[in-house]
């Protein structure tokens, strides 16, 4: 797990100096703080930031084939990298260490840019073939580790990190906001790739490759699966494949050279990691899980009782309100905004866990790709709620109105409430609807006038103005399964956008902070199309307690009974009271600074309504605050400071 940064350019104009890459390595050390090194040319220069993970000793980078024509600066891990050793030996290949990085070299001069569909991992690269002149940036088929890029005046700079790109001066990266990037980000609470939050600097967004030569940059999908396929066979056959697949990129994702442990929450999806994790354990594993004294909130007992029936060696760690000394350093992590509150505890079980361990796996994208989020069993109910005369369907939503208001976050009222208030809408905008911090009504109320007028004018300057709106983002990923029933087009439309822009994003960004590698082995490409191709009956029916139906009686053996049947909680941070209570004068101090409303994009008064309505629990507003208090605090970080 490292950190890459780096140059190519056509002209000597265009030449990256020694201590520009230099600062740009600098600003990424925590992601590699055991080494460092750099590869120069006159029309290349790359830069690396090593944490040692296998082969501690060798694969030090940039790192060249046999006749130093072609470099590689590589962040994440090849899982098959022992296969691929054998083949490219066999092949005629001198290779001369025994870690993954240096098969991605010579697998580039067999391959060139097919190589990615050999690689099991997670990673992000950048492959600079001096002879051709031709930079080959990739990255990992579902988005685990990020990549940026820039192209301006006949150069493509890139990095691990935006901080990394925002060590050049401003006249090579420019600090201006991208308006229809904001507004995605309140809608959201991230931004979704390519954009970022800067103009004129993208993400490469996952399975995606791009290909620099000559000054022009070509970028290509190499992995789509065909998400409108199902198949249909016994449900037997189903559950066994799975747990041998799961089962093998657990094997494959623990070696390590380093210790290694688990993230233990207490749910289904990590606690059959770390099950299996002890099967192939010779000693107990070491797992971490973290709290919150808001019994709401708070899983530990849950991850207690896991690692007990497990027979690991559990730490837990409990979060208090005084976290807030830990929200700044979120905000200079994160590169961008990014809204998701969750980013905090990830943020302290990393820290933590870094003091035991240098490698954790985790469950991440069990709930996408088996149906484990209350909002998938939500649109299959309006669905069927759909299909009422419209009179019964008004007097639903009607009589969920009349039901008391609640100001609890988690209310199970509220929930009703969002449910009546889309039951006419279709699919992806219901959908919209559930997963949006400020809705459009929202941001039309919250945007000034002038913030309104650059975004129409930025908008309309867009090859594709109808991108801009944030419906057509989740609308082109809900079309990619086009075929399938709503749900499972929901499921997909999460793994394509959600999970790489939001819940990756934040345990990359989170973990890497603590120079902690995070493994996800249910983001193995294998269990992927394997459970995208299992029908919604497989993973999910409307009864409360029947998500995961398939992952459940896969994994029957190693999930205690009081976890297969609990209610999802989540990883929730309960900011809606620290909001009214522990926070509120941190929060109006950073919301309604003089220097904060001055900005022009939003509107004192809605501000200040926002705020005021949550303290008096008039409306809950957390969330929404969470995300202004982020942008403001992140605004303070990178374009105040410029």
């Amino acid at each position: 797990m490292c950190g890459i940064c780096g140059a190519v350019w056509g002209g000597p104009g265009g030449a990256l100096g020694e201590g520009r890459l230099g600062a740009m390595m600098d600003r990424i050390a925590h992601r590699g703080p055991d080494d460092a090194g750099v590869y120069r040319d006159d029309h290349a220069a790359l830069g690396f930031r090593r944490l040692a993970i296998v082969d501690l000793e060798g694969a030090r980078q940039p790192l060249s084939n046999e006749d130093g024509t072609v470099w590689v600066v590589f962040n994440g891990e090849i899982y098959n990298f022992p296969s691929l050793h054998r083949r490219l030996e066999a092949s005629g290949h001198a290779l001369r260490s025994r870690g993954d990085t240096e098969t991605l070299v010579h697998l580039y001069e067999d391959e060139g840019p097919r190589m990615f569909e050999h690689l099991r991992g997670m990673f992000a690269l950048a492959i600079w073939d001096a002879p051709r002149r031709t930079l080959l940036l990739g990255r990992d088929r579902l988005g685990q580790k990020p990549l940026l890029y820039r192209e301006h005046a006949g150069r493509l700079t890139f990095a691990s990190e935006l901080k990394a790109l925002l060590a050049l001066p401003e006249a090579d990266v420019p600090r201006d906001l991208d308006p229809v990037a904001l507004d995605h980000f309140l809608t959201f609470g991230y931004v979704p790739h390519p954009r970022t939050i800067l103009s004129g600097v993208k993400k490469l967004p996952p399975a995606h490759y791009a290909l620099w030569r000559d000054g022009r940059l070509q970028v290509e999908r190499y992995w789509s699966p065909d998400w409108d396929f199902e198949r249909r066979r016994p449900f037997e056959e189903d559950a066994e494949e799975l747990r041998a697949t799961l089962d093998e990129a657990v094997r494959e994702q623990m070696v390590s050279d380093v210790p290694l442990g688990a993230f233990l929450s207490g749910g289904v999806d990590s606690t059959i990691v770390v099950g299996l994790m002890q099967r192939t354990s010779s000693r107990p594993v070491k797992t971490f899980a973290i709290g919150f004294p808001d019994a709401a909130y708070d899983e530990t007992a849950y991850a207690e009782a896991a690692a007990k029936a497990i027979g690991t060696e559990h730490h837990t760690f409990i979060v208090e309100p005084k976290a807030w000394e830990t929200i700044p350093a979120l905000a200079r992590q994160f590169d961008e905004p990014f809204a998701d509150s969750s980013a905090l505890p990830t943020w302290h079980v990393a820290r933590e866990t870094r003091r035991e361990v240098t490698v954790a796996l985790t469950g991440d994208a069990g709930d996408e790709l088996f149906g484990g989020y209350d909002r998938y069993r939500a649109l299959a109910i309006t669905e069927l709620v759909q299909r009422l005369p419209a009179g019964p369907r008004r007097m639903l939503a009607g009589a969920t109105r009349l039901l008391p208001r609640s100001g609890k976050a988690k209310s199970r009222l509220r929930a009703l409430e969002r449910i009546a208030e889309r039951i006419d809408e279709p699919a992806a905008a219901r959908y919209l609807s559930w997963m949006t911090t400020f809705d459009e009504t929202g941001r039309l109320a919250l945007y000034a006038d002038d913030q309104l007028d650059r975004l129409a004018t930025f908008a309309s300057g867009l090859p594709d103005p109808e991108s801009a709106d944030p419906a057509a983002v989740l609308g082109r990923a809900f079309a990619a399964a086009a075929g399938r029933d709503v749900v499972t087009r929901a499921m997909v439309s999460d793994v394509l956008t959600y999970l790489p822009g939001d819940l990756l994003f934040k345990v990359d960004m989170a973990s890497m902070a603590h120079s902690l590698e995070c493994r996800g082995p249910f983001l193995d490409h294998r269990v992927v199309e394997l459970a995208a191709a299992m029908p919604i009956d497989r993973k999910m029916r409307l009864r409360p307690g029947r998500s995961k139906v398939v992952l459940k009686r896969a994994f029957a053996d190693l999930i205690p009974g009081p976890i297969q049947t609990r209610r999802k909680m989540g990883f929730g941070v309960p900011v809606g009271r620290w909001f009214r209570d522990e926070l509120k004068a941190e929060l109006s101090a950073i919301l309604l600074d003089p220097a904060a409303l001055a900005r022009g994009l939003f509107r004192p008064e809605r501000v200040r309504e926002l705020i005021d309505e949550h303290a008096a629990g008039r409306r809950e507003h957390g969330h929404r605050l969470w995300a202004l208090l982020m942008l403001e605090l992140w605004m303070r970080e990178y374009l105040d400071a410029a």
